[in-house]
């Protein structure tokens, strides 16, 4: 995974959506869960987990929450 921020002071909103997704991505497959799995483990819906990895919608942080607490990791290590 190799995600690029090009100035640590301005963030690129789409490229961090898509770092976040890469990232959640990993490290749900380094946990060898499907994405129905995730799903049921993160109480995301399961037609949102595919955009979700994909970087194409907008995460609240009760979403992004979930997702670290299914996959077991601190918050500060989804966010680029």
């Amino acid at each position: 995974m190799s995600c690029v921020i090009y100035d640590k002071n301005m963030l690129d909103k789409k490229e961090s959506l898509k770092c976040i997704g890469m990232k959640i991505r990993a490290l749900r497959k380094e946990r060898n869960l499907t994405q129905m799995d995730f799903s049921a483990l993160s109480n995301i819906d399961y037609s949102n987990i595919a955009r979700l990895e994909g970087g194409k919608t907008n995460l609240t942080i009760g979403t992004l929450v979930r997702v670290a607490n299914a996959l077991n990791v601190p918050l500060r290590e989804l966010i680029p």
